[in-house]
């Protein structure tokens, strides 16, 4: 596997594309402005380079490129293997409700014995990642690593765009499969938020939209926290996520944030399900904690298997903790980027949703955290 990374910024690339890197089994991925204009003669020119190679991406709240903090670019990372074969699908989701069932389609497109992992790049606004991802554990059974991002628009909440070799679409789920025995992939995923406040139940919700907490309208409960703030929601929301626990009986918990809030009915959409019953925890954080938290996911993944290889480590970050973050945003991506050797080349983005598995294995969305995938051949 031969990898290498690049970053398109103000009409220029940062170094001379290496042809040589493209094949049919060459896969690019790309993460840049939501205003695609400002990226597509990058794109062209990396179309027309590598005819053979397959191009995946999405647009961004913030380009991730090694160390560094990137807005309205294009990065990216070419991937050539040598052992390893890839298989990529894309499927329209023309609204949330069609989540689940796209989840499933994508899992048996890719279904496969030599099957190893996927990793999913959605739309941020119009897919439901809760249901995306059960969707595709219906089928896999939590025995398929499952990783990815939900698109993002800066923090606009207007528009995101995903692709497959052509023009950016809305409403696009893509997937791509790794099939084979030589591709080693290692995920982690943290947080660093903590909770305040006094723990809540979601008494009435549907799906990702939930109306009541603790019996009371949902959106005036939170409007309690926010103080001054609430005239900018939703955007102001993403410093007050909720943690929640869907099942008493279990210690697995799940970072939610805002997406859209609805006034006429008092009701919150999150981006992802909170079943009714679901305690719920109202969560801040500092600066040192997300920092922290993103240094932790790296301390989360399995590498006992990696001995130097050529890797790729991709970056997916919550938009919510670049809020927070504000000028120290790439103390976080240098957290994470530090802790590897020259070996590993870093690509990323800030998103509306991170896809990772649980500790029980299942894949599910995250929100709020940093999530990693490091991938490389034997």
């Amino acid at each position: 596997m031969k990898t290498e990374v690049y970053l398109y910024e103000d009409g220029r690339w940062d170094k001379e594309l290496d042809k040589t890197l493209d094949s049919k089994s060459t896969l690019i991925i790309v993460y840049g402005s939501t205003n695609f204009s400002q990226i597509k003669d990058g794109f062209d020119q990396l179309k027309n380079n590598f005819p053979n190679s397959t191009i995946v991406g999405n647009s961004t709240s913030g380009e991730i490129y090694n160390d560094e903090l990137y807005e309205h670019t294009l990065t990216l990372a070419i991937i050539k293997f040598e052992k390893t074969k890839i298989k990529t699908i894309s499927t329209t989701v023309e609204n949330p409700e069609q989540s689940y069932q796209s989840g499933i389609s994508i899992a048996k497109q890719l279904e496969d014995e030599k099957l190893k992992s996927i990793f999913i790049l959605s739309d941020g606004l119009n897919v439901n990642g809760s249901q995306l991802t059960k969707g595709i554990n219906s089928v896999f059974k939590n025995n398929i690593l499952v990783t990815g991002g939900l698109a993002g628009d800066d923090a606009n909440f207007s528009n995101t765009w995903t692709l497959l070799n052509d023009e950016p679409k809305s409403k696009q789920v893509v997937a791509v499969g790794f099939y084979g025995d030589d591709i080693n992939v290692a995920y982690g995923s943290q947080g660093g938020w903590t909770k305040f406040g006094i723990d809540r139940v979601v008494t009435k919700s549907n799906s990702n939209v939930v109306y009541e907490i603790d019996g009371k309208p949902a959106l005036e409960v939170y409007k309690t926290y926010l103080g001054d703030s609430v005239k900018d929601l939703p955007l102001s929301g993403l410093y007050y996520p909720l943690m929640i626990q869907e099942d008493s009986n279990s210690d697995e918990e799940k970072v939610r944030t805002i997406l859209s809030v609805n006034e006429d009915d008092q009701s919150i959409t999150f981006a992802g399900d909170i079943p009714s019953g679901s305690k719920a925890m109202f969560m801040k954080a500092s600066f040192e904690q997300l920092v922290d938290g993103a240094s932790n996911a790296v301390g989360k993944m399995v590498l006992s298997k990696y001995k130097d290889q050529d890797a790729l480590n991709i970056a997916i970050s919550c938009v919510g903790r670049k809020l927070v973050l504000g000028q120290k945003t790439e103390d976080e991506i240098e957290a994470v980027y530090q802790q590897f050797g020259d070996n590993v080349k870093q690509i990323g983005f800030y998103s509306y949703g991170e896809i990772s598995p649980l500790e029980s294995g299942s894949c599910d969305l995250h929100n709020q955290t940093m999530t990693l995938t490091m991938m490389w051949e034997s």
